[in-house]
């Protein structure tokens, strides 16, 4: 029994012909691709259309059966190529689902989709890539001549509800760009064709801030807090709670004191199972009188009764 060669297969040349993946040759699409050249070459994409353009081509039944081969071959892609394309094919009823998923995975990997509905129109996007590999982008760029005229009339029907029968009620009732952006909302209002909607709309196009009110309530607030002087923040980096005895039942005051004068079985006492009567003196401080007005940090800070700020 006679084994059936294959063609041979080529490296991609620098032509104007489409470099093929020989993975596709049994795909319908090859019958589609007309008007430029084809040709089998040994590349990682399913289609060469350009030196920095490729196409991975991908059916939503094949997907639907083998969801992990198109994580495989975008692997096998890697950074390759500035323009990545995946092309699909829908040819599933239920397709929502699985092109919202495809999407996701095209943004994740600096793809970009394209949904194609029929061989014919999957073969005509391939093309048409390969057409227009050294095409300027002016074709599909909006025209604007240089004339006074056309710059005049392509400014005011930039703005929402404003057509070209419009520009010409407002140059001729008006006259000049500056007369138009200084007209009362009234005198336009008296035009053919001008509504409060549309007078709205222009008013706010030539009077209305570039910056929201929000944007400048956060601006104002962010500079406030920015200039917050230092000596109104109290600094309370070395001072620590300590109790003193009051002459109130069952109340207590405290005081701030530098963290050094605090005993050592006063911070362990937290995790302890000490109590807390043994590590707290009964008597009275003669801390602040031990140390010399030298080493201290600061002025004592006044007494304070919890409980009172407590019940204010």
């Amino acid at each position: 029994m006679a084994t059936k060669t294959k063609p041979p297969v080529v490296q991609p040349g620098a032509g104007n012909n489409i470099i093929i993946n020989p993975n596709q040759r049994l795909n319908p699409v090859l019958d589609h691709i007309r008007h430029v050249g084809k040709e089998f070459g040994d590349i990682v994409p399913d289609y060469h259309v350009g030196r920095t353009t490729c196409i991975l081509f991908l059916s939503l039944k094949y997907h639907r059966l083998h969801p992990e081969y198109i994580h495989t071959r975008i692997a096998k892609l890697g950074g390759s190529y500035n323009l990545r394309i995946l092309l699909i094919m829908c040819d599933v009823t239920e397709h929502q689902e699985l092109i919202r998923e495809l999407t996701k995975v095209c943004l994740i990997n600096s793809l970009t989709i394209v949904v194609a509905w029929s061989n014919e129109e999957a073969g005509q996007y391939i093309a048409t890539f390969k057409q227009f590999e050294h095409k300027p982008p002016d074709l599909i760029k909006e025209r604007v001549d240089k004339d006074y005229d056309s710059i005049f009339r392509t400014a005011l029907t930039s703005i929402n509800k404003v057509n070209r029968t419009d520009v010409a009620t407002l140059r001729t009732s008006l006259g000049t760009f500056a007369d138009i952006a200084k007209a009362s909302p009234d005198r336009l209002q008296n035009l053919p064709g001008f509504g409060q909607v549309k007078v709205k709309r222009i008013k706010e196009a030539f009077e209305k801030p570039f910056h929201t009110k929000t944007a400048n309530t956060t601006l104002s607030l962010s500079n406030q807090v920015n200039v917050l002087p230092t000596s109104s923040i109290p600094d309370i980096s070395g001072m620590a709670p300590t109790r003193l005895p009051s002459k109130e039942k069952n109340s207590e005051v405290f005081s701030e004191t530098p963290q050094h004068t605090r005993s050592q079985a006063g911070d362990t006492g937290l995790n302890s199972s000490i109590p807390s009567s043994s590590i707290i003196s009964e008597g009275p401080d003669f801390t602040r009188e031990a140390l010399p007005e030298r080493e201290r940090s600061r002025p004592a800070s006044p007494v304070w009764d919890i409980e009172l700020d407590l019940n204010d």
